[in-house]
């Protein structure tokens, strides 16, 4: 099964570190947010990945054409008769890695709508090349086969990110809490999806997030799978420096390999 990574964004509320590079390519913990998504899904046994590229596609490009180089020791033999011999193995073995170019100006939808020939099952996963999470993929996926319906999101219950007060009498703090959980719930990303999907998406300004998924909610097409645990989205710089000190920290939740 097909894992589809929105990359093609341009990041503009983490301009701090997506002037020179796409949101995908910024750093958690000395490696691109990129691959601790991926490193997710592989863990859950899903290893065939398809990368939907946009701004600064380029950079994504040269860091998977480099990769053996850059996490291998290796001796290389240099003249006419060129050869590199790789000393070590790294984790990432059988990764299978499709880069698309999808367009610099292309929203969302577009951007999976032009990646359907390389889906070659019934059912994909799909989610954005910018939030970490620590959701059991495998129960995701039963979940979704389960129902029949063509579409599933994650969803978690929303954090405010600002503490919250409950007021008696004369103004009076009644109550303090440090950014709870408020109700209803978010999308977390992390679809599973059918392959009638398609029929869903336009052309290059069709953003998913709108009138497809609203379309799949209005037909009964749209189910919601509940996650209780972890989810965080790198919007900002503020967000990148979160993430890289819960990593530093040596107890990131969503590093679910070993």
């Amino acid at each position: 099964m097909k894992v589809v990574i929105l990359c093609g964004g341009l990041g503009t509320r983490l301009r701090e570190e997506t002037e020179f590079r796409p949101k995908p390519m910024v750093e958690v913990g000395g490696r691109p947010i990129l691959w601790h998504i991926m490193k997710t899904y592989a863990h859950h046994g899903f290893h065939e990945f398809v990368l939907c590229l946009g701004y600064r596609g380029n950079n994504i490009k040269e860091y998977f054409l480099n990769y053996e180089a850059m996490n291998n020791d290796f001796s290389i033999c240099l003249g006419q008769k060129s050869q590199i011999r790789y000393h070590d193995r790294h984790t990432e073995q059988g990764f299978g890695v499709t880069l698309a170019d999808t367009g610099v100006k292309c929203m969302t939808g577009g951007r999976i709508r032009k990646i359907e020939k390389y889906v070659d099952g019934e059912t994909f996963l799909l989610t954005y090349g910018d939030g970490v999470c620590d959701v059991n993929i495998r129960d995701l996926v039963e979940f979704h086969k389960s129902h029949g319906k063509i579409a599933t999101v994650t969803t978690i219950p929303p954090i405010s990110r600002f503490g919250m007060l409950e007021l008696a009498a004369e103004d009076r703090v009644e109550r303090f809490t440090e950014k709870p959980k408020t109700d209803g719930w978010m999308s977390a990303g992390y679809f599973v999806l059918n392959r009638e999907v398609f029929d869903y998406l336009g052309g290059d300004d069709c953003i998913f997030e709108r009138e497809p998924l609203e379309q799949l909610a209005l037909d009964g097409q749209l189910m919601a799978y509940r996650h209780d645990g972890y989810f965080y989205a790198m919007d900002t710089y503020r967000d990148h420096q979160h993430l890289n000190d819960v990593w530093s920290g040596g107890a990131a939740p969503w590093r679910v390999w070993a």
